[in-house]
């Protein structure tokens, strides 16, 4: 079997925010499929603290892996192992390369078992307020300054054209940048949700205001976790 294993969203999130499952799926097997070593290994002693670093076996399956580079787990796999899935945040194969060896498994007829945890993503569309019934992510922006505007007034207008949340993301060192950029390229009315640190109860900030009102607002996200959400 395949389990799905979510990570914490942040490091202080509580225990308590998670479902039992996920420890008891993290001991039932040595064997795991990660697109971080050193995440993964903290994660494991997040949920699991009794269990011995020293006896897992991790598999690198990031962006740049190939089911042809994860032979060795699939052979495993086939002889009945179970393995474990862990993104480095939040739920595997979303904004995550996890999914090549899901796609594997069900082409060989191994059992795959998603386990509930947080998404980063969805977290940020529930608490922002926008349409939750239609909504698209996509991803990173690119970092071209004239692709980014042009996708920034794309993704405005789709807002406005077809009703639908529009979602995506920057990497962490880059988010003052992407908030000036849809402070400068956005109408006043446009309204942004901007939920950062999710799952952290001290740092958890999550807002839906007008691009007018971000403009006044002092915020500061670089290195922190961030979604940005536009809708109506």
């Amino acid at each position: 079997m395949l389990f799905l294993i979510p990570a914490y969203l942040s490091e202080n999130s509580p225990v308590g925010y998670f479902a039992p499952a996920v420890k008891e799926y993290i001991m039932r097997t040595d064997y795991f499929f990660v697109e971080n070593e050193k995440t993964a290994r903290k994660v494991i002693k997040f949920f699991a603290p009794e269990k011995k670093q020293a006896d897992l076996q991790l598999f690198l399956l990031d962006k740049y892996a190939g089911t042809a580079d994860l032979k060795d787990a699939q052979e495993l796999m086939k002889k009945g192992q179970d393995f474990g899935l862990l993104s480095e945040a939040g739920l595997p194969c979303i904004a995550d390369p996890g999914n090549i060896i899901v796609r594997w498994c069900h082409e060989n007829r191994i059992q795959v078992i998603p386990v509930n945890g947080p998404s980063s993503i969805i977290l940020a569309l529930i608490s922002s307020g926008f349409n939750g019934q239609e909504f698209t992510f996509h991803g990173y922006l690119p970092i071209d300054r004239s692709e980014k505007k042009s996708r920034i007034l794309w993704l405005e207008n789709q807002v406005q054209k077809t009703g639908y949340t529009q979602i995506f993301m920057e990497t962490p060192y880059r988010n003052n940048q992407l908030l000036e950029d849809l402070c400068r390229f956005l109408p006043p009315i446009a309204r942004l949700c901007i939920a950062a640190n999710i799952n952290d109860p001290a740092n958890e900030l999550i807002k839906t205001l007008t691009i007018k009102e971000w403009q006044k607002s002092k915020i500061n996200l670089h290195k922190i976790p961030a979604v940005f959400v536009l809708g109506k």
